[in-house]
């Protein structure tokens, strides 16, 4: 039997007064330097038995010094990172606590910005598969 790796992403959409807090990814970034992105990343082993809220937790603490409270899973998909590992991407709408955002890790995160659903559409540095996570994401909030 032919084992199989993969990678799992976990993305926060964090959502403070109606904004989405993005990233900007570092020019060094290894995968999609330059666009604009949920603050997130891979799943670690010290992440332990409720691993994906523990990832997108310990992520945005690590990349924009935020505090996050409930998180919850809104959607996934797969894609492959450019040297064609394959990787799951779950999403999840994460509570705003505490914290001033601002650009923590650098290496990884150039600058955040906090952007309306439709700033965030609309802009030219967002992709489409991001905006269409915003719209998951907005659907998810509307029915709360």
């Amino acid at each position: 039997m032919k084992e199989s790796a993969y990678i799992v992403n976990v993305d926060g959409a964090v959502v403070r007064d109606g904004e989405y807090l993005f990233i900007e990814r570092g020019e060094k970034e290894d995968h999609a330097a330059g666009i604009l992105s949920f603050p997130g990343g891979k799943i670690e082993a010290t992440d332990g038995g409720d691993a994906i809220r523990a990832a997108a937790r310990r992520e945005i603490a690590e990349e924009v010094g935020v505090e996050v409270g409930t998180v919850e899973y809104v959607t996934s998909s797969m894609f492959e990172d450019d040297t064609g590992t394959p990787c799951l991407n779950v999403v999840t709408l994460c509570e705003y606590v505490d914290g001033e955002a601002h650009a923590k890790a650098t290496d990884e995160v150039a600058t955040i910005h906090w952007l309306s659903p439709t700033e965030a559409r609309d802009h030219d540095d967002v992709p489409r598969f991001v905006a269409e996570y915003v719209d998951t994401v907005e659907a998810v909030r509307a029915d709360e």
